[in-house]
């Protein structure tokens, strides 16, 4: 995707720069955080609106038959994507997606200059990463075992929560963890995090439209991927949390009404 190239293009381009600190990005990630650390970090992830605002979405979904008849509704008009098919074709590029946007914000991120240090570095903030993502898919299969809900279309129990949406939002947080982390103006920021955000909210609403997903399936990915990328990165890499707010549902006539509010620092 050209969008794609110019997003990378933005990043790579922030130099080869240090953390305020004077150290590395990943240099001091570690397996031996401290009790300590990992429940501040387990407690300010759950507090994050990225986690529990799509958990009360979707709680309030579960209200008469909303989320069945946004399902329905989504698959009948296919408003976005324009048909199931094209749905399915985007949710699987922009997963794919978010996954190279995080790999270009590991490469951005400031380690100093390029030699051996710099690749230790990057290897351990990458492993961190890829920790995230690993207990994301881990707790993601799990519940799909658990729940074992029928998919919209019939074509499988698999359908409680939706992997997609919870693997473009682990790359989603983690990348924007990252990019907190580069010296940029607020403008370029602004940018690379909503177009973050947006790849995010597109593989999960696809997922939607194309018959393989409830929305309250989306929104628990959701929540379960962001809360994944923000405790790994406090509790294992020391960023702090961000300020982002998260996706939200509240009643409408005669249904439901699906909404995303972002702030910036």
């Amino acid at each position: 995707m050209r969008s794609l190239a110019v997003f990378a293009g933005c990043l790579l381009l922030t130099g080869c720069a240090t953390l305020p600190d004077g150290s590395r990005w990943g240099a001091n990630a570690t397996i031996t955080p401290g009790w300590q650390r990992v429940g501040d970090a387990a407690l300010d992830a759950a507090r994050n609106p990225w986690v529990w605002g799509p958990l009360a979405g979707a709680a309030v979904l579960q209200i008469d038959s909303w989320d069945e008849d946004v399902s329905e509704w989504a698959r009948d008009s296919t408003p976005v994507f324009g048909s199931e098919n094209n749905a399915e074709d985007w949710s699987n590029g922009l997963e794919a997606a978010s996954m190279a946007v995080y790999a270009a914000s590991v490469l951005a991120t400031p380690s100093g200059e390029v030699d051996g240090d710099w690749f230790v570095a990057k290897a351990k903030g990458t492993a961190v990463g890829l920790g995230a993502f690993a207990m994301t898919s881990g707790v993601t299969s799990g519940l799909k075992s658990v729940v074992s809900r029928e998919r919209p279309d019939g074509s499988g129990n698999d359908s409680f929560p939706s992997g997609h949406a919870s693997t473009a939002a682990v790359f989603d947080t983690l990348t924007v963890r990252n990019l907190a982390t580069i010296d940029m103006s607020p403008a370029l920021r602004t940018t690379l995090v909503v177009g973050t955000g947006a790849i995010t909210a597109g593989s999960a609403w696809a997922r939607v439209e194309a018959n393989k997903h409830y929305p309250s399936d989306v929104l628990v990915g959701v929540a379960i991927g962001n809360y994944m990328a923000a405790f790994f990165t406090e509790a294992f890499m020391g960023l702090g949390p961000d300020s982002r707010l998260a996706f939200s549902a509240e009643p409408a006539p005669g249904g439901a009404m699906l909404r995303m509010d972002v702030r910036f620092q």
